[in-house]
């Protein structure tokens, strides 16, 4: 007969198995310390020889990482997903920036269709909080947290898109987008004229999220990265120009 014994699950395996899962929907991220052991093991309500087995494990499988003195970490799960060579690559051609930012485009635009309807009234909560401090900061005119309120605003809504594929995916594609392979999003915010575009775009997704209006919450996501596209191409022509009219100044002189 097909049947065994059942066991209760070892506690370090629920352990493993909690962790796994808030890896799994972003809420760790990759490069998070874990609270002390003792924190944890209270948090959790498990001995610490058990919270240490699930470390461990973790560990093994390549999820946590222990820095010396440093404590635990939530690994860089994400660091492989782009080989050097091509991030090397992607930043050396303009063909690179703008493949990203139709692809943006195409998974963006499903995202916040899909938080349109699976979100929750806290996901969107979220979404109208990070886009209060956005308006906030753009009376401060700092570039800086203007380009950090973008990222999270639009990771925002791929969170409340609740895939978990997805998830990974966007994430790993913002941290090339932070780290300026494909464009620095600072060029964006600097200009009076594109700063406010660019707030009136993103309280346009805002408001069709709250409305939960799919269509509307598309729409809204394609015409602005359609917009982010064209300012993109405006500027590299710009710097063209500009280095057009140099060497003629240069030959005048």
């Amino acid at each position: 007969m097909p049947f065994r014994p059942i066991s209760s699950e070892k506690l370090s395996h629920a352990v493993v198995r909690q962790v796994e899962e808030l890896i799994l929907r972003g809420i760790l991220r990759p490069g998070e310390r874990l609270p002390a052991e003792r924190e944890l093991a209270e948090r959790l309500a498990v001995s610490r020889p058990s919270l240490r087995d699930a470390i461990a494990q973790l560990q093994a499988s390549g999820l946590l990482a222990s820095r010396p003195g440093a404590g635990v970490y939530v690994a860089d799960v994400l660091g492989g997903a782009f080989s050097p060579a091509l991030i090397d690559l992607f930043g050396r051609h303009d063909e690179a920036v703008f493949d990203y930012l139709s692809f943006r485009r195409d998974m963006e635009g499903l995202a916040a269709e899909r938080a349109t309807r699976l979100g929750s009234d806290t996901d969107l909560l979220v979404i109208k909080t990070v886009f209060s401090k956005m308006e906030a900061a753009h009376q401060k005119r700092n570039p800086d947290e203007e380009a950090q309120l973008d990222a999270q605003f639009h990771m925002a809504i791929v969170e409340a898109s609740h895939n978990v594929v997805m998830l990974h995916m966007m994430r790993s594609m913002y941290d090339l987008l932070r780290g300026g392979v494909f464009y620095n999003r600072q060029v964006m915010f600097k200009q009076r004229t594109t700063r406010s575009a660019l707030l009136d775009q993103h309280r346009s997704i805002n408001d069709a999220l709250q409305s939960r209006d799919p269509e509307a919450a598309r729409t809204a996501v394609e015409a602005h990265l359609t917009y982010v596209e064209n300012a993109l191409r405006d500027h590299q022509k710009a710097e063209r120009n500009e280095e057009v009219a140099r060497q003629r100044l240069q030959h005048e002189s």
